[in-house]
């Protein structure tokens, strides 16, 4: 019997249906009635919760479902750590150009917070390696020698995203850029072109993974698979339209294929090298 696990192919039988008594829809839109058959409000909530199931991690800006194990993982064995380790693990670290990620002691855990994002709860399982119950993600903190760890590195999506220790002063410089950016709402000169090559390269089963950073190049090798069955149904690009910038700093556009639409956000660095991208199903 299928479960939510199974909703792209749901999605793909209710279409087929539908088509024989010539009634057509788009793969989206299919996908949008499937979320709503289970009981989901939106077909971006029943994709968290699909990730959540199969182990994989929804996008930074997803909302989970919730639930007493809402990452889908087995339970792990939270340890008791010295509040002075955990005080070294405090402080400001630096992800890519644009965002910071905050990290704070309470109590017995730590508390971190990525530029944008809601503050989520970190627990130890090892001296160095911590999860949450929110996401399925960890952290892993990087310590040189004695003293305050140098750097911690985010696992989530399939990919590893290290992020160096900074101070006070470089973390304001950098939340301030991406706070004019977003009152801006002006796209980053070459994300749009980017994009295009992006999905292009899904759709071929070829993307050119020195344009992308590495934990975003690891994650994209380790879900071409689905991608690319999920981009060519859609056939090629035939339009795209700049929507905004999220309140992550993402450029966000509106994708019109030859057999249905999707719906972008994705992020540059100083270099030009795409730091972030994930889709959802459009406009």
């Amino acid at each position: 019997m299928r479960d939510f696990r199974d909703a792209k192919a749901m999605a793909q039988t209710l279409r087929e249906a539908l088509n024989a008594k010539s009634v057509s829809i788009t793969h989206a839109e299919a996908l949008e009635l499937i979320a709503k058959i289970l009981g989901c409000r939106d077909w971006n909530a029943l994709a968290a919760r699909i990730q959540s199931g199969n182990g994989q991690t929804a996008p930074p800006a997803e909302k989970l479902p919730s639930g007493d194990n809402p990452t889908g993982q087995p339970a792990r064995q939270k340890i008791a750590l010295d509040a002075a380790i955990l005080e070294d693990y405090a402080g400001l670290y630096q992800l890519e150009d644009s965002a910071v990620f905050r990290v704070t002691r309470e109590a017995d855990h730590l508390l971190a917070q990525l530029t944008g994002q809601k503050q989520i709860t970190f627990y130890a399982q090892t001296p160095t390696e911590f999860f949450t119950d929110v996401v399925d993600a960890q952290i892993t903190f990087v310590r040189d020698g004695r003293g305050p760890a140098t750097s911690v590195i985010l696992h989530q999506s399939g990919g590893h995203f290290p992020m160096r220790r900074v101070d006070s002063a470089t973390a304001q410089q950098i939340e301030g850029r991406l706070a004019e950016k977003v009152k801006a709402q002006t796209a980053t000169p070459g994300t749009e072109a980017a994009l295009r090559r992006l999905i292009d390269g899904i759709i071929s089963g070829k993307p050119n993974y020195d344009e992308m950073s590495a934990g975003l190049a690891e994650a994209t090798r380790q879900q071409l698979e689905s991608l690319q069955s999920g981009l060519a149904e859609l056939h090629a690009v035939m339009s795209v339209r700049f929507l905004g910038v999220d309140h992550q700093g993402n450029d966000v556009y509106s994708v019109r294929h030859e057999n249905g639409a999707s719906h972008w956000r994705i992020a540059l660095d100083s270099k030009g090298t795409i730091v972030s991208a994930w889709v959802t199903p459009g406009p």
